[in-house]
């Protein structure tokens, strides 16, 4: 009897399920940035919450890296049937114009806002866009995150590091193609049982022992090695996880034994921090951390790959939003704490307005104005629209789009 596994579908409604759910939860994060104590952020509330850090570090511990790992099994999927040139050119569009168009229309409200907030912009919107534009007159430095560059991209960093590992695997295809190539890659997607649940974080212990005293995260793309060992480092590992089969069915075993893993490592990584007089470091700390890291990871992936790998009727709307909504939402946050801060509405009701308010901007803009016109769409990462056939969002035709990105010089533990 043949053992060989049966190929897996081109589209993989897992996935996409798994990419539109944790945009939602991150409107909540970004929400919540404004509201927890002792983080920086563009502004921040009279309200502002010590006990919402535990919550937040155990989401930080893996969100990002979920993200770059789901972009990843989108690459392994593209790269079947796209070459060097193709994926760079069909990537770089995707990813690079958006990101020039959001730096210099949707991000510069965020700058301004927090800019006025500090009292290192005069008020005046048009003068200060005309002035950022131009990058002509230098910033104070603080006056806004990264006015010492004259221009910023804020939340949209995902961008320029999603394009810079996707041209890194496209450039070296010839390399992951070979027998050798091909050996890690089987020898990746061939962990069983505690091997899988394991030895994945044992690359991402080693970077973070290397690197992390050395270069704090900074999203500048320049000098973030550390967080760009640990994003590549899972960007490679979705990139050999996306067609195969028996890594992700048994991801989908050890589900619950990863869950009970990974509730252990993040329940005994938090038992030495408050147990400590200072702020904890070393081996063990970093162990649990890297562990929890991975162990989340495979969790989530394993209940996906369980649970919503089916068409929901959903889907393919949100396929389509995803990216607007990634580009839009941070600057409707900043715009609803304009809107509702005046109002002195207390720690409860201002944030479910706040993200409500988020929610339905997102929605009008997208549906109301960003789909429906071909001129304003690739501007948002979107394919046009050809008035003789249907759009089909699938796995083989184009790229998952990119999961939400952040902007948040919150600490990752």
């Amino acid at each position: 009897m043949s053992t060989t596994p049966a190929p897996l579908p081109d589209r993989r409604h897992d996935i996409d399920a798994l990419r539109a759910l944790a945009f939602l939860l991150v409107i909540l994060y970004h929400v919540a940035m404004y509201y927890v104590a002792d983080w920086p952020w563009h502004l921040k509330s009279p309200h502002a919450a010590e006990w919402l850090q535990w919550p937040m570090r155990v989401l930080n511990l893996w969100r990002m890296d979920l993200v770059f790992l789901v972009s990843g099994v989108s690459l392994g999927f593209l790269s079947r049937s796209q070459g060097t040139w193709g994926l760079l050119r069909s990537r770089g569009v995707r990813l690079m114009l958006p990101l020039a168009f959001g730096m210099a229309v949707v991000v510069p409200y965020q700058a301004y806002a927090q800019g006025v907030a500090s009292g290192l912009v005069a008020p005046g919107f048009g003068a200060f866009l005309l002035r950022y534009l131009s990058m002509g007159d230098p910033w104070p430095k603080a006056a806004f995150d990264g006015a010492e560059f004259g221009i910023t991209w804020n939340h949209l960093w995902y961008l320029p590091y999603l394009f810079s590992y996707t041209a890194l695997i496209a450039l070296t295809l010839p390399l992951w193609r070979s027998p050798a190539g091909q050996w890690m890659r089987r020898r990746f997607n061939g962990l069983r049982g505690w091997k899988l649940l394991l030895l994945p974080a044992l690359p991402l212990l080693v970077w973070t022992m290397l690197l992390a005293r050395h270069f704090p995260p900074t999203h500048n793309l320049v000098r973030d090695f550390h967080l760009h060992s640990i994003y590549f480092t899972v960007f490679l590992y979705g990139y050999w996880m996306g067609v195969d089969t028996g890594v992700w069915r048994e991801l989908e075993r050890l589900r619950w034994v990863s869950l009970a893993l990974a509730a252990a490592a993040i329940t005994a990584f938090i038992v030495l921090q408050l147990g400590a007089k200072g702020q904890p470091s070393g081996i063990p700390m970093d162990a649990l951390r890297m562990l929890y890291l991975w162990l989340a990871v495979a969790t989530i992936l394993g209940h996906g790959h369980r649970h919503l790998n089916r068409p929901w009727p959903w889907l393919r709307w949100a396929n389509e939003s995803v990216y607007p909504w990634y580009v839009l939402h941070q600057t409707l946050i900043i715009a609803g704490v304009a809107l509702l801060a005046p109002l002195a509405l207390g720690p409860v009701l201002e944030p479910a307005l706040l993200v409500a308010l988020t929610i339905v901007g997102c929605w009008l803009l997208n549906d109301g104005l960003i789909r429906r016109f071909n001129g304003l769409r690739p501007l948002f990462g979107l394919k046009r629209r050809r008035a003789s056939a249907k759009t089909a969002v699938t796995l083989r035709a184009e790229a998952l789009p990119p999961e939400p990105g952040w902007q948040s010089p919150s600490p990752r533990a």
